[in-house]
């Protein structure tokens, strides 16, 4: 439950506050591109590099059911972004269903079998002997510094796209989109290495939940507007085809259920491909 609401939820506030502050500043685009590209680069580097480091056994059966719920909104929010504009009932839609995922997902947890790796690796990850005090002054700070690093991330986005004559798409899916996804990598890094494989793919699989219903949604509750064609033509449907390919990996027809170094390094492959493409 932890490794799939709190950590995830944790590790996607960078992206939900750069979007509403993109958003707010008029960068839709941007805003836009942020979710999408934090959703690629989740699944093509984070998960890419975890797979090369150590293979992912996927065994438990939490993540077996977000994998498709994954892939459900991933599909959502390739039609919403379709038409090329995200309208305010499509935010409105889209953060609905991020409050319905979360009350699902905590509902869920209590019919968990007992015997589910994650219940333990999540447990690991609960912080002990920290006081309430404490807790709530490092959130304050928190509360704090991630807008304050929002707006200049977003700012000095915006100034080098200006300067080499990239689109803000591009930059939201690129530069703004690997920065944001820096808490993920870290997660799932250090969660493979401690052997907790599936608090790894749970910390992705959670994050591009959120990043498409919560994130995605700012620019339609905030600045609802017309989108540059790219992002339905080309950068959804990217996000999708990865989406498609981690539910291939993690479910594969030989029954192992794991995402091997080759598979992780196919992954790596696709997003170099990928990024290389938006440059040229």
């Amino acid at each position: 439950m932890i490794g799939l609401t709190i950590v995830a939820m944790g590790s996607s506030a960078p992206e939900i506050v750069v979007s509403a502050t993109a958003s707010l500043a008029g960068k839709t685009d941007t805003a836009v591109g942020n979710a999408l590209g934090s959703n690629i680069t989740n699944i093509a580097l984070v998960l890419g590099l975890t797979a090369v480091i150590k293979p992912l056994l996927v065994s438990s059966t939490t993540l077996k059911r977000e994998l498709p719920v994954l892939l459900l909104i991933s599909l959502l929010a390739v039609y919403f972004i379709d038409d090329s504009y995200m309208s305010r009932m499509e935010g409105i839609v889209l953060i609905t269903l991020f409050v319905l995922v979360i009350a699902g997902m905590a509902l869920l947890s209590f019919k968990v079998d007992k015997g589910d790796p994650l219940i333990a690796e999540t447990e690991d990850e609960i912080p002990s002997g920290v006081s309430t005090k404490t807790a709530v002054f490092w959130v304050l700070i928190g509360l704090v510094l991630l807008p304050l690093s929002a707006s200049f991330l977003v700012d000095s986005a915006v100034f080098i796209a200006k300067y080499f004559g990239i689109s803000d798409l591009v930059i939201g899916l690129t530069i703004i989109a690997i920065g944001t996804s820096l808490p993920e990598l870290a997660a799932s890094i250090a969660g493979v290495l401690k052997g907790e494989d599936d608090l790894a793919l749970g910390n992705i699989i959670g994050s591009n939940i959120f990043n498409l219903l919560a994130v995605l949604a700012m620019p339609g509750l905030i600045m609802p507007s017309a989108l540059d064609i790219s992002a339905a033509s080309r950068d959804s449907l990217v996000m999708l085809g990865l989406t498609v390919l981690l539910f291939v990996f993690c479910f594969n027809i030989r029954g192992t259920r794991r995402i091997s170094r080759l598979e992780g390094g196919v992954l790596i492959s696709s997003f170099l491909a990928y990024q290389i493409y938006l440059f040229t």
